[in-house]
């Protein structure tokens, strides 16, 4: 015989409401209170009614925001692609995704953007976070307030976010160093392009390369790292000025968008003998790739970093299914010129 919510509640001690408000997100339950519902609900083996869920919707629609920065990046494009698959998939139940998009890298902007979306009644959020504390205290204090957090792309330390969707970056930053040092033939010097210094995402990856290269390949050096900012001009310059600074360089490691400038670098520098490794399956990058200029390209899922968070959301929202682990990471794809 199917468990009701009438039992749930004769259990937990509260009223009927307080367990659909609590197994179904629809409005403000004591955290606590609320964690103990859904347990009797998982010890009962508790099994919503889909179908009379999904006609209540459209009549009180589940409303989740996201909100993705740097969105002038062709990987974000295809982070938004995922965004908009989810968009429609669950615009047909009923969800409301209320969207916020920002270019370049700004924690003010960001929570500006999640005082609009709580304003605006959203039972869920999943964003893009940079690593700044005001960051972790609007994440903290969304939370405690009832609406629950996932990241995607870059993650954020300290926070009660709900969990992360993203790459396993330290791992991919280790794994970019063991192809670095297997064409460098394990000695030799090593320019670090990175991205932002506030994205998480970009300081493991660093982490990782380093920390690798420093086991596994001593002889190795890096020369310098520097931030492009997601700039391929910047990249470029970055690139030219070390390569004068330092004409026996082997090695590049690009740790976010910029592959275009650096490459475009070693066209003008006539330089065809240095070794790079970048990230993201996106058409510039997959140009150089096929012309030799990059010798491998790190994919990260664009495209599920961008849908899985809202489809987790939801699966929350609508049943209370917690997610099965706090980081569920994409794969790590390494790419050559032959298996693009």
């Amino acid at each position: 015989m199917p468990v009701t919510l009438k039992q749930i509640a004769e259990l937990a001690g509260v009223s009927r409401g307080t367990v659909d408000r609590a197994l179904y997100n629809r409005g403000r339950v004591n955290p606590e209170v609320a964690a103990r519902i859904r347990a009797i609900a998982d010890e009962l083996g508790y099994q919503p009614n889909r179908a009379g869920r999904a006609l209540a919707l459209q009549k009180n629609p589940i409303k989740i925001g996201v909100i993705i920065q740097s969105v002038e990046t062709p990987f974000m494009v295809q982070v938004l692609n995922g965004i908009r698959q989810a968009t429609d998939e669950l615009a047909k139940l009923g969800v409301q995704i209320l969207k916020r998009e920002i270019r370049g890298i700004s924690a003010d902007r960001e929570i500006a953007a999640i005082d609009e979306l709580i304003q605006e009644g959203i039972g869920g959020l999943a964003l893009l976070p940079v690593q700044d504390d005001r960051l972790r205290s609007k994440i903290n204090e969304v939370v405690a307030a009832g609406i629950p957090v996932v990241t995607f792309n870059s993650d954020i330390s300290s926070t009660q976010r709900m969990c992360f969707v993203g790459l396993n970056n330290l791992l991919s930053g280790r794994a970019c160093a063991g192809l670095m040092g297997a064409v460098m033939g394990q000695k030799g010097k090593v320019l670090m392009i990175n991205g932002h210094s506030e994205n998480d995402a970009h300081a493991r990856r660093a982490e990782g390369f380093c920390s690798e290269l420093a086991l596994r390949f001593p002889e190795i050096r890096i020369v310098a790292q520097q931030f492009c900012y997601d700039d391929d001009a910047v990249a470029q310059k970055i690139t030219e000025d070390t390569l004068r600074e330092h004409p026996d360089l082997g090695g590049i490691f690009l740790i976010a968008h910029g592959q275009k400038g650096a490459c475009d670098a070693l066209h003008h520098l006539k330089r065809r003998d240095i070794h790079m490794i970048g990230y993201d399956l996106v058409p510039d990058n997959i140009n150089g790739l096929l012309h030799g200029d990059v010798e491998f390209l790190i994919g990260q899922g664009a495209r599920e970093q961008g849908y899985q968070p809202l489809m987790i959301l939801f699966d929350y929202l609508f049943a209370g299914k917690e997610p099965k682990s706090p980081f569920q990471y994409t794969d790590i794809v390494i790419k050559t010129r032959y298996n693009i």
